[in-house]
């Protein structure tokens, strides 16, 4: 029994010992016995003497006793039953329960024994499960696999522990259990109430032990399918990273086709290179199937992994429609630049057959009529061979050509153009001729033959109207492009073959001419988008073509694009047409309205909502009604894309006006205007991914100007403090997208929506911000050279962030670097203010002496206090970093001449709103 209300019952068998023993065990259950003591039952000496010393001296001593131990002094074993049931008493004290101490202890023991066995091999399993979640895993695929093996081999060795102890515990509980029917009812209930407590006991541990062996086979099984799926991964990533590789290469290989110069040798090289291309892009596509068909494997199976391998089999699908469609591209531009080689070649050769037919028609051949007409049929038998070349279409040729036609070759065109007009002249006239004498039989007019040194005098005869563009209407197919007056007069003295200076006059005039005409055109569909559309959504005639949800978001699906227009139509066309006869105008044009094309970004800001909504109602009736006026072929989500498309095109032109443009005059003005519109292009972008950010409590263009963003992988983890176990079990990193500002980096996840035109404008969950004025880094990480550590309030929370190349993650420590540096040095003024001396009395007494002496308040030049420890390391960085800047930060310096920590900037706080359950998968 247990409980306060239990009460014990002594047996002192002394039959066999003396008085003085006696006493001295009463004495001590008398002080030591700790429970509530019932009776003291002695079976007192049986000897005659120690029987009667015994007697006399419990006589003398029993008031003693009495006062603290209920004592009860018994002459014979049988006197025991008198108070003690007989069941409760072994054999040797006349009773019939059977009870062995040694037996007893011996089992004891193996119980006591049996439980720390039990609790060591808690232990050991805690102990391991806790080992996989701490080590860092490698990065190959050979490690990997031999910790894998590591890791199986233990695995097996603790669960034959596990099966050791178990077979132990069986053991010891067989040896606890109630005897066999065979043996006598009493015997048996006798010896249930003997073990009964033990039996539980052994019992309970063997029941943990398979509750933990059931725990440990649960555990391990989750561990080895997250390894083997890591595994996996690696191998699927490596194959992946490997078809990338491969797949630019190609890219690039073929991007080197993209020249449209040369001759027609070099065009047929290009074209045999490009086959063979296309030969080793099939085997390439076979194997990108195959990578693509196991990752839907992995994704089947349930891969943990499962959001970035469907990223990584859309990347290599998207990689391979691009390869593939990049080849036929090429394919038939290369065909088109072919043909139109080879249309050139037919006709400068049909122009040297008339030369030399019209240099064989010597006068003294043509005294008779009879060989006149004779003459007169060559010339009509050539005109008919030449037929195609003469006779062409110009609009027919620009619209087959225009696409792949290089400066060099409407030159070209140009050149074989006035040849062609040259040599239809010459037999005009010899026609005219020869027709007059076989009519009058009369000496014709001696005919001049065209020499190739005279093409180039007749292109006034091609533009009557100075300074405008004609073309020749004949039935033709070669483009005559623009000819200036100023182009004219310095052409009179040009022989066939222009020299080099000539020639990148001639490209640079056809640049600004594309730039010019292709403005006009611009101008005119916008103007024609405006009142064939937008104006027309406020004729009432239309209203029951339209919508009446459709009718006010006349603004959200133009956005601004009336006042585009109104720039370009009033202010920069003209601007650009001032130009045509002084190309170094063209940079300070775009410079002096740099401002004004920030409008595109409202514009581009808009396009998403433009885009929802023509999505919704391009089917109406009402849009195409009005295209079906305007007598467009596309739509009209085709003309709002232009603005997109246009801001896009100035820096192309840009480019290709600056590349022949070295040397000449407003060379610098033209760069800088090139850069100008390049950051208009990054800046436009920018805005873009930040209108996408949702989440974030505040407002974005508090945190200054965006910097850079772009996606990593970021780990998070403490360096200091406890340590979540959940930052250890994390496997695959979470793809973040950040977003640096002057004054803070935001994280955010991009978010994958299905439907048409979602990864045209991403979406983006905003998920932490760190402040700048509280931010570290640590420029290197082992392991990996792509990676860098973000860090605050002393290392307390880390965020390891892996770039995608070495490129990336050096601009983007180029630029922490210096908006750190930036901070540093206003936190340095401030200190600076904070001891000036100009706050002393005394100072300010004798700076008033100075300033009525010199009429005006000079500060006193007083050097500011030094700063110690790290603030001083960091202000003596700064001209490292400044001079690093310059050179585009390369190469890194030493990290030794930073601080102490050489690789840390210092940090103290961290703002954030995030979620610990965000994507956290453990491993176990």
């Amino acid at each position: 029994q247990n409980g306060s209300d239990s009460r014990f019952t002594i047996i002192l068998d002394r039959r066999l010992d003396t008085w003085s023993s006696l006493k001295i065990s009463l004495q001590k259950i008398s002080v030591s016995f700790p429970g509530n003591l019932h009776l003291v039952l002695v079976l007192r000496p049986t000897s005659f003497l120690q029987r009667t010393f015994t007697d006399i001296g419990f006589r003398f001593s029993q008031e003693d006793f009495m006062l603290k131990l209920p004592v009860v002094m018994l002459s014979s074993v049988s006197d025991l039953l008198t108070y003690i049931d007989d069941k409760q008493l072994t054999p040797e004290l006349g009773g019939t329960l059977q009870y062995c101490h040694s037996e007893w202890i011996i089992f004891r023991n193996a119980i006591e024994n049996f439980a720390l066995t039990v609790k060591e091999m808690a232990q050991m399993l805690q102990s391991f499960g806790t080992e996989l979640a701490e080590t860092e895993l490698p990065d190959d695929i050979p490690s990997i696999e031999e910790i894998l093996a590591v890791r199986a081999e233990r695995y097996h060795m603790l669960k034959n522990d596990i099966t050791a102890v178990t077979k132990e515990g069986k053991i010891l509980l067989t040896s606890l259990e109630v005897p066999s029917a065979e043996d006598p009812v009493g015997s048996r209930l006798e010896h249930r109430h003997h073990v009964n407590g033990d039996w539980q006991t052994v019992n309970k541990l063997l029941t943990q032990v398979h509750d933990m062996e059931i725990a440990f086979d649960g555990f391990w099984e989750k561990h080895q399918l997250k390894m083997q799926q890591y595994l996996q991964l690696w191998k699927f990533e490596q194959d992946f990273q490997e078809l990338v590789s491969e797949v630019e290469l190609l890219l690039n290989q073929q991007a080197e086709l993209a020249d449209v110069t040369g001759n027609i040798g070099q065009v047929k090289q290009k074209i045999k290179k490009l086959e063979n291309l296309d030969e080793n892009s099939q085997d390439l596509l076979a194997k990108a199937r195959f990578v693509i068909l196991h990752g839907h494997r992995l994704a089947a199976n349930h891969h943990y992994a499962l959001d970035l391998i469907c990223q990584r089999c859309n990347e290599l699908r998207y990689l391979s429609d691009i390869l593939v469609n990049e080849i036929k591209a090429r394919r038939i531009q290369l065909s088109r630049i072919f043909k139109m080689h080879k249309l050139l070649q037919q006709a400068r050769q049909c122009c040297d057959e008339g030369e030399c037919l019209l240099a064989n028609q010597e006068i003294d051949k043509f005294q008779s009529k009879e060989d006149a007409q004779k003459a007169l049929r060559d010339i009509e038998n050539f005109l008919e061979m030449a037929l195609p070349f003469i006779n062409y279409d110009p609009d027919t040729l620009q619209y087959e050509f225009d696409v792949i036609l290089s400066p060099e070759l409407k030159v070209q065109m140009q050149t074989v153009q006035l040849k062609l007009e040259h040599i239809r002249s010459a037999f005009e006239n010899q026609q005219a001729g020869f027709r007059n004498l076989t009519d009058k039989n009369v000496k014709p007019v001696e005919c001049v033959v065209p020499a190739s040194d005279n093409l180039m005098r007749s292109r006034a005869s091609f533009s009557p109207k100075h300074g405008k563009k004609t073309w020749r209407q004949n039935q033709s197919n070669l483009k005559i492009e623009v000819v200036h007056d100023g182009r004219e007069k310095r052409s009179s003295g040009q022989s066939s073959s222009l020299d080099n200076d000539n020639t990148l006059d001639v490209l640079q005039n056809h640049v600004l001419n594309e730039l010019i005409q292709t403005e006009r055109v611009y101008v005119r569909e916008l103007f024609t988008v405006l009142l064939g559309y937008r104006a027309e959504m406020d004729n009432p005639e239309m209203f029951d073509l339209m919508p009446p949800l459709l009718r006010n978001k006349k603004d959200v699906l133009f956005g601004n694009m009336a006042e585009i227009y109104e720039f370009h139509n009033n202010i920069f066309l003209n601007s650009l047409e001032n130009c045509v006869d002084a190309p170094e105008r063209v940079g300070p044009c775009f410079l002096e309205r740099k401002d004004d094309f920030q409008m595109y970004a409202k514009y581009c800001q808009n396009k998403p909502r433009s885009e929802a909504i023509w999505k919704k109602y391009s089917e109406c009736a009402f849009f195409q009604e009005c295209q079906r006026k305007l007598k467009h072929r596309l739509g009209l989500d085709s003309y709002l894309l232009k603005p997109v498309q246009r801001i896009t095109k100035y820096q192309l032109l840009l480019k290709e006006l600056l590349k022949y443009s070295k040397g000449c005059r407003g060379f610098e003005q033209l760069k800088e205007a090139l850069d100008t519109m390049l950051d208009l292009l990054k800046s436009v972008n920018d805005s873009m991914h930040q209108i996408a950010i949702n989440g974030y409590i505040g407002n974005l263009n508090e945190l200054g100007k965006m910097i850079m963003q772009g996606a990593f992988s970021v780990w998070t983890g403490h360096k200091k403090g406890a340590t979540k176990m959940k930052d250890f079990a994390r496997f695959k990193p979470m793809q973040r997208h950040l977003f640096l500002y002057e004054k803070a980096i935001v994280f955010c996840k991009r978010r994958v929506e299905s439907g048409e035109g979602s990864d045209r404008y991403p979406s983006y969950s905003f998920k932490h911000c760190l402040k700048m004025d509280e931010v570290g880094i640590t420029e290197y990480v082992k392991g990996d050279n792509r990676k860098f550590e973000i860090w605050y309030a002393g290392k307390e929370e880390v965020y390891i962030v892996q770039a995608p190349n070495v490129d990336v993650k050096m601009t983007w420590l180029k630029e922490i670097r210096s908006i750190l540096l930036k901070q540093q040095e206003l936190m340095t003024v401030k200190k600076r203010k904070q001891h000036n001396p100009l706050t002393d009395p005394d100072h300010l007494s004798s700076q008033r002496n100075d300033e009525r002496q010199h009429g005006s308040f000079l500060g006193a030049e007083e050097p500011a206090p030094e700063p110690s420890g790290a603030l001083a390391e960091v202000q003596e960085a700064v001209p490292l970093v400044r001079a690093e800047a310059h050179t585009g930060w390369t190469q890194m310096s030493a990290p030794a001449e930073l601080s102490e920590d050489p690789e840390e900037w210092p940090s103290n706080y961290f703002y954030a709103s995030y979620d610990d359950n965000e994507e956290v998968r453990p491993l176990m």
